[in-house]
């Protein structure tokens, strides 16, 4: 496929995940623009030098129109949003309006200007607590937070923008995104950090005391919580899949990006520590309220829909690029970014 023609617009593009995608795009040629505000993103997370980074709000319809004028956008990766669970539930009404509002507001300058393709990223979070395992496509989407909802409410948005202006998109529900680039050269650098492999490690470096493991007592093997951990890079590749699909014609998809594989905290702790050459201080605590036992992903439809494999399963080759990332030079850390808007 030729990918030279078409120019991508990326939102969050400057992200965790999003950060993996664009330079993983940017490597097969593809003409992208990235619109991040930099909240979370980090401009040094950009390598390319042909990406062009605009600091900006998503509901900034000023802007984002501007921007596709300039650029005709063939296709838009949406993944700026909010995404820590625990301050949905405190706080709602701002992942109501950054999560749902705004991309509302994006889709309105889309449909102006006849951009037919949205790849999303979505969530397992929009599953709640599953009514069977491994999680498939056809289980009730039922979320236990604001965030989950958030995220649930733009699947339908899209679907019904399906129906009425032939927009076609791919939500992809992505479960546990962990590791980083296999040279350590970008990573995962939250602010504050919550994902339970770098706190694993910041553990082990000392920049936390200890890692607090909340509940021994699950109906698992070892009596922690299982999750399906899946590896940034196994993420990007399926959104230049989905992104392929949907270009050459390709209808909507809606599908669970995980590797099939749970894997337990205890187990995450087992390989920092063969990795690290360290032991980790853990903390055991009581159960925290909303953690379901396990959340394991069938992701058979997305290599039937998309062709797409997880090519990394081993919790070990995840951990090993993300301790690359934290022990090297730069500690995990960006530096703080320069630009204003």
């Amino acid at each position: 496929m030729d990918h030279a023609q078409e120019t991508i617009l990326i939102t969050g593009g400057a992200g965790y995940i999003g950060s993996h995608t664009v330079r993983l795009l940017a490597g097969q040629r593809r003409k992208i623009v990235v619109l991040d505000n930099l909240v979370f993103g980090h401009e040094q997370a950009i390598l390319d030098p042909d990406v062009e980074l605009v600091v900006g709000d998503v509901g900034d319809q000023e802007l984002v129109r501007s921007l596709f004028a300039k650029h005709q956008f063939g296709a838009v990766i949406h993944f700026a949003a909010y995404a820590y669970v625990g301050e949905s539930v405190t706080n709602p009404l701002k992942y109501y309006q950054n999560n749902t509002a705004e991309p509302i507001k994006l889709l309105q300058v889309m449909q102006e200007y006849g951009c037919k393709v949205f790849v999303f990223s979505s969530t397992c979070a929009t599953y709640g607590v599953p009514d069977k395992l491994p999680i498939t496509e056809t289980n009730q989407q039922k979320p236990i937070n604001p965030y989950g909802m958030s995220k649930l409410m733009v699947e339908h948005i899209l679907a019904d923008c399906g129906i009425a202006w032939g927009l076609r998109s791919a939500c992809l529900r992505y479960f546990n995104a962990s590791g980083c680039s296999m040279d350590g050269l970008i990573g995962e650098d939250h602010d504050p950090e919550t994902h339970l492999i770098p706190r694993v490690m910041m553990a082990v470096t000392g920049e936390i005391e200890h890692i607090e493991v909340f509940g021994t007592d699950y109906d698992t093997p070892d009596g922690t919580c299982i999750r399906d951990y899946i590896h940034v890079e196994d993420l990007a590749d399926a959104h230049a899949r989905a992104l392929d699909h949907l270009a050459a014609g390709g209808a909507s998809v809606r599908c669970n990006l995980g590797t099939g594989v749970g894997v337990s905290v205890k187990e995450i702790i087992s390989a920092v520590e063969e990795i690290t050459g360290k032991s980790v201080p853990v903390k055991y605590g009581p159960r925290r309220e909303g953690d379901p036992a396990s959340l394991v992903a069938d992701p058979a439809l997305a290599e039937e829909l998309l062709g797409w494999v997880a090519s990394r399963k081993d919790i070990r080759d995840m951990v090993r690029p993300a301790w690359t990332w934290i022990s090297g030079s730069r500690g995990g850390r960006y530096p703080e970014n320069v630009k204003s808007s």
